[in-house]
């Protein structure tokens, strides 16, 4: 079976970078119902940067906007989904290598079972391109 491969769109916001602010966030989204299908932070300069993944773009920016959260505008990556065996990763990077798409950033983890997922992001100018060439939807 092949890698699932969509195109999502994902928001970030700037917070403090102490502890306990990330899951004070996650833990006000969780309270107003919204899925994540992925999540990222790290640090950026002496604030934090978290990036999401909602499951529903819509209903994420409505909460957001209800819990006071001051999200960047829309932008769009890369979930991948599938059967974790050795060079999945390679696999994928290796078309957009292909196609002369820079990374802009990947994580990617073993989810256990079998499985792997990798969220991936590329300049906007590329999106439509690299789309194309990972067979995304």
């Amino acid at each position: 079976m092949g890698d699932t491969i969509r195109k999502v769109d994902y928001f970030y916001i700037k917070a403090a970078n102490k502890p306990g602010e990330g899951a004070k966030i996650l833990g006000k989204l969780r309270g107003a119902g919204v899925n994540l299908l992925a999540f990222s932070g790290f640090p950026a300069g002496r604030q934090a940067q978290i990036d999401f993944i909602p499951e529903d773009p819509v209903w994420f920016q409505g909460a957001a906007k209800r819990l006071g959260l001051k999200l960047s505008a829309k932008k769009s990556g890369f979930l991948i989904q599938g059967e974790d065996r050795i060079g999945a990763v390679a696999e994928t990077m290796g078309k957009l290598a292909a196609a002369k798409i820079n990374v802009t950033a990947v994580d990617a983890v073993s989810a256990g079972q079998g499985r792997y997922a990798a969220i991936l992001w590329v300049k906007p100018k590329d999106v439509s391109k690299a789309k194309k060439a990972l067979g995304a939807f």
